[in-house]
């Protein structure tokens, strides 16, 4: 199995998920050495776009993410990482997940 990192500039979208509540916890994006590192370490490394570099989730807040699973789509070219939030907090914001905000519902 092959990971995609040309295909966008060398950067694949990881989708982050909590092990057991299934919840979707953030959207990030990881380059070959953060993928590395992740493997290697267990500890979950993105490419920050904003500061042009690595940085290991936790590194400042303490809220770290525990490599549960890694998978990758049918493409090659997006991954699903399944993590332990250490912390219960998985955006800068303080929430436990990014995804806090409803911009529109239908439940029945």
């Amino acid at each position: 199995m092959n990971i995609d990192f040309k295909k966008s500039n060398g950067l694949v979208p990881v989708i982050t998920q909590e092990y057991g509540t299934n919840e979707i916890l953030m959207l990030g994006y990881m380059d070959e050495e953060a993928f590395n590192l992740t493997v290697q370490t267990k500890i979950v490394h993105y490419f920050s776009r904003s500061k042009n570099r690595i940085w290991k989730k936790g590194e400042s807040s303490g809220h770290f993410q525990k490599l549960i699973d890694l998978r990758v789509d049918c493409d090659e070219d997006t991954l699903l990482v399944i993590v332990e939030q250490v912390g219960n907090i998985a955006c800068h914001t303080g929430a436990k997940s990014c995804f806090f905000r409803t911009y529109f519902s239908h439940k029945e």
